[in-house]
């Protein structure tokens, strides 16, 4: 499709806890995509055009899927938040009991869009929180406790979902935040989610700029789940990072893929359609990792009077999404 010359990027998805985030609908954050190329007046000089990029290779070539994993025979479909704030998610926007009829209706409409695919029901926990302050260790993150996450699950378990843990950490790291989560992790049903918008590691404040990953920290995550999934004899894990910018991830092209591990770019911006089809194509399409996922908010989308996209608008992309997640 055609990017549009005058497109800013996709909205921000979070905010942090309370009154200690970065800010609601992260005003500043914007999602360009590509501009169209400008006419020149007649007379001047036009420089030769750089080599035209190869097209994109969908789908990607992997490994067959091991026994047990999810993608791509399935669609998980996932509902995202925090229960301790109403304003970062749908998880957290109700109550628990009418949170979950609510995703029931979501997965039930998926499987009507496409009968091809079954649906997985998912619970996408902001584990680690991104803070508009930097608390007693200066690494501008909240950890989530033990008996939150347990909580949740204990949700996902109910109803046969599965578990996403999100990882939003702000002036730490992933080595420091992943191994805490060993023992959840190490659970069939539970999988990893990274955030290289709250990832601060070339400086700033979260909520301030955009922050960033590299095909190394993804890597480490690969590597972390893959090593569980030996050691615990588990089925593959499912990996989801999040992307809305081109530099939010860079040098793509190196990141590892691994049999162990379901590797799924997530568009997670927010916008009118065309603006998030436009997205898709410039961050996800255009950059082939493994699978692909896609964000859809129930306000901020429609926040301007534009529709919310719906199952048949997104099975539409190219790629068609393994991984639709709900704010």
């Amino acid at each position: 499709m055609a990017l549009l010359a005058s497109a800013v990027l996709v909205g921000s998805a979070r905010t942090a806890l309370a009154a200690q985030g970065p800010g609601q609908d992260s005003a500043n954050r914007r999602d360009s995509v590509p501009a169209a190329k400008s006419s020149k007046p007649k007379g001047t000089t036009v420089a030769t055009a750089a080599p035209a990029r190869p097209k994109p290779v969908w789908p990607v070539k992997t490994d067959a899927p091991r026994p047990g994993a999810i993608l791509p025979d399935k669609r998980i479909v996932a509902y995202y938040g925090n229960p301790l704030s109403k304003r970062m998610g749908i998880l957290g926007e109700l109550p628990p009991d009418e949170m979950l009829k609510k995703l029931e209706r979501e997965v039930h409409a998926w499987e009507k869009a496409d009968s091809t695919t079954p649906v997985v029901p998912a619970l996408h926990l902001i584990t680690v929180v991104a803070q508009g302050s930097p608390g007693r260790d200066g690494m501008y993150r909240a950890r989530m406790s033990d008996s939150l996450v347990e909580r949740v699950y204990g949700w996902a378990q109910r109803h046969k979902a599965i578990m996403f843990l999100d990882l939003q950490v702000s002036k730490s790291t992933l080595q420091q935040e992943v191994p805490r989560l060993t023992s959840f992790l190490s659970r069939p049903d539970v999988h990893l989610a990274i955030d290289p918008e709250f990832s601060m590691k070339r400086g700033g404040v979260p909520g301030k700029r955009i922050g960033t990953y590299d095909a190394s920290d993804v890597n480490y995550a690969i590597d972390f789940l893959a090593d569980l999934v030996d050691k615990y004899h588990l089925p593959p894990k499912v990996l989801v990072v999040h992307r809305f910018t081109r530099p939010m991830l860079t040098n793509a092209n190196k990141i590892k893929l691994d049999p162990r591990v379901q590797v799924v770019i997530h568009m997670d911006g927010w916008g009118p359609p065309w603006m998030k089809k436009d997205s898709y194509e410039a961050y996800v399409y255009a950059e082939p990792v493994q699978y692909t996922g896609f964000k859809l908010f129930y306000k901020n989308d429609t926040k301007k009077g534009h529709p919310m996209m719906k199952p048949s608008d997104v099975l539409a992309l190219f790629p068609r999404p393994l991984y639709i997640q709900y704010q």
